[in-house]
């Protein structure tokens, strides 16, 4: 490092807080602490620091929270998430969030060095790249240098970096990307790129970005597999003054650890779940024998003992399916058996099942079908989205009210809206209701019992089909989801 670096290491564990001082210390690093969220944000206020040690589960004010206000206030700083076993996962989705790494307790020694000098050396070129910039404006280089120090800075990125012409002939590359794409040997530019790239897709792409007719600040993403390895390849148009598209530019980024980390968490939920469903059926089939008294009679206590006891089994073989179905989906293995289908049908089936719950709770079933072609779907499938949303419908009505469904041909689709007019969704909320295990809070329905997939599920499920699913609510007026199928075409 040219210079002395300075390291806040946040953390409510004392014997952690002073390992790292001790550690990194002794290495040349200047080391703050601080043993909570709130004392880290007060210190970043008096003084600056260069890289910020976070742990995520703290008194006070915990690492999440730290993490998004630092993102904002001082989003040069890369932060390194210090996480348990338990919460990589989290780390995970912090680093999606704009951590820069993460570190498991107990720290593996060599690793936690190796981590925390990337960072600093990030913070490093960033620093040059930025003095860099701040030079070119003010003075007019000599093109080959300002090539030289561009190639420079490149170099020394951990991602792949290409950029090809118009002739789709690699003009820029970096040694990581020689890496990643695992070229045996050097290479020269100019080249074509189909002579180093052998993905097809990745070259439709590049030629699609070339092709257009007026250049967008836009990106494509796409990821292409490289012997044993994922990587997420992010390509967009290199423009010149005018804005007039002249090649491309390509970033690799090597995502192999996550896919494995996601295929972990997988595996184990799929485990998990089958491993608890056999003895859980067996101890709900046992309990019916009970409540229908084939084991002799209950007395009243004992009936709401064991009608309680049902009524849980009932609530964790449903989280158990839900959990086996997000698998499922994940893995793209949900749909099983494609037909052509009768959307009208199975929603009037629905609403059949559905009409004594609606009238217990003092809401009006409406269903309006009007000339629906069929489409090719898992009826099965088809059938626990409707089932969901009309039940989410109904749940979410306290007061009563009305649920409706009309279902209707749109050119190539059918379109089908199932629409309440209970508590709402407010708009912040609106884009999280899709994620797993997000459940929207409001007093009226805190009995509701969930698992918060169901949501989730809906959108892998109708995605799968090649269809699409939105919201439109407001808070006190009602909620309206929208689903667009393709129909059965000739």
């Amino acid at each position: 490092m040219s210079e002395k670096r300075t390291v806040l290491v946040v953390d409510d564990e004392r014997p952690i807080r002073e390992g790292c001082h001790r550690v990194l210390a002794g290495r040349g690093y200047d080391v703050m602490t601080a043993e909570n969220g709130q004392i880290a944000l007060d210190f970043l206020a008096k003084q600056p620091v260069d890289i910020i040690l976070l742990d995520l589960k703290m008194p006070v004010l915990g690492g999440e929270e730290v993490l998004e206000i630092t993102r904002e206030k001082y989003p040069d700083v890369p932060v390194i998430i210090i996480t348990g076993h338990g919460t990589v996962d989290t780390a995970v989705d912090c680093m999606k969030r704009g951590a820069y790494d993460f570190i498991t307790k107990p720290f593996q020694i060599d690793q936690f060095v190796l981590t925390v000098k990337r960072a600093a050396e990030k913070r490093e070129l960033e620093e040059k790249a930025k003095q860099f910039e701040e030079e070119r404006s003010r003075n007019l280089y000599d093109l080959n240098f300002e090539k030289s120090r561009l190639k420079t800075i490149i170099n020394c990125m951990a991602n792949g970096v290409m950029v090809t012409n118009r002739n789709l002939e690699v003009v820029l590359h970096n040694p990581a990307f020689v890496r990643l794409m695992e070229i045996p040997h050097a290479i020269d530019n100019p080249l074509p790129a189909n002579s180093i790239i052998k993905d097809a897709s990745l070259i439709e792409t590049l030629q699609e970005i070339q092709s257009a007719q007026s250049a967008k600040d836009e990106f494509v993403s796409q990821e292409i597999q490289m012997g044993k390895n994922v990587l997420r390849a992010i390509s967009a148009p290199a423009l010149d003054p005018a804005r007039r598209i002249m090649g491309t530019v390509t970033v690799l980024e090597n995502v192999t650890a996550f896919k494995q980390l996601d295929q972990m968490k997988s595996d184990f939920v799929n485990m998990v779940a089958h491993e608890l469903r056999s003895p859980l059926v067996s101890i709900r089939q046992l309990d019916s024998v009970l409540l229908e008294g084939l084991a002799g009679p209950l007395s009243a206590k004992q009936q709401d003992f064991i009608d309680k006891s049902a009524k849980r089994i009932d609530g964790l073989l449903e989280l158990i399916n839900d959990l086996l179905d997000v698998a499922k989906i994940e893995a793209g293995k949900f749909l099983q058996h494609r037909v052509p289908t009768d959307i009208g049908k199975i929603v009037e089936e629905i609403i059949e099942l559905m009409a004594p719950k609606a009238r217990e709770q003092g809401v009006a079933l409406t269903c309006t079908c009007e000339n629906l072609n069929p489409v090719l779907a898992d009826p099965k499938n088809i059938e626990e989205v409707f089932n969901n949303l009309i039940t989410n419908a109904i749940n979410y009505s306290p007061d009563g009210g009305e649920v409706s469904i009309t279902a209707r041909s749109l050119m190539e689709h059918i379109e089908i809206k199932v629409s309440d007019t209970g508590v709402g969704i407010p708009a912040e909320e609106l884009p999280k209701i899709f994620d797993k295990f997000y459940r929207v809070k409001h007093p009226k329905t805190r009995k509701v019992i969930g698992t918060g997939l169901g949501l989730s599920i809906v959108k892998g499920v109708v995605e799968a089909h090649h269809g699409t699913i939105d919201v439109e609510s407001a808070p006190d007026k009602g909620t309206t989801f929208r689903i667009l199928l393709p129909m059965v075409t000739a």
